[in-house]
């Protein structure tokens, strides 16, 4: 059964860092290419940032120089560290392995970022 774990969120002020985790289980994690994604309320889940099987990594928008992906096989865990935070990034984050028709998400972990 395939199992995912987000941590890391919580509340932060404005310039301020957190580093999400998400472990995974139950999957063969170095197959996977991970996305990081969230969604503000009112709003669509939009893509943060990904990193491939091969250790490549993608930002858009606004995590573009902020934000850093990063993983480890070794632990099944994929990393989001998040500086300089904003109050627009503001949302529920979730991770995303996917694999061809492989398709998985976590529960996600509340960010909040206060002025």
């Amino acid at each position: 059964q395939v199992q995912l774990v987000e941590s890391g969120g919580g509340l932060v002020q404005a310039g301020g860092s957190l580093r999400l985790s998400c472990a995974a289980s139950g999957i063969t994690f170095r197959n996977y290419a991970i996305g990081w994604y969230r969604q503000a309320p009112g709003k669509q889940r939009e893509l943060v940032a990904s990193v491939s099987s091969d250790g490549t990594t993608n930002y858009v928008g606004s995590a573009k120089g902020r934000f850093t992906i990063s993983r480890d096989n070794a632990k099944n865990t994929v990393y989001l560290q998040m500086n300089s935070l904003k109050p627009e990034d503001t949302a529920v984050y979730y991770c995303n392995p996917h694999w061809g028709p492989h398709d998985y998400w976590g529960q996600g972990t509340q960010v909040t970022v206060s002025e």
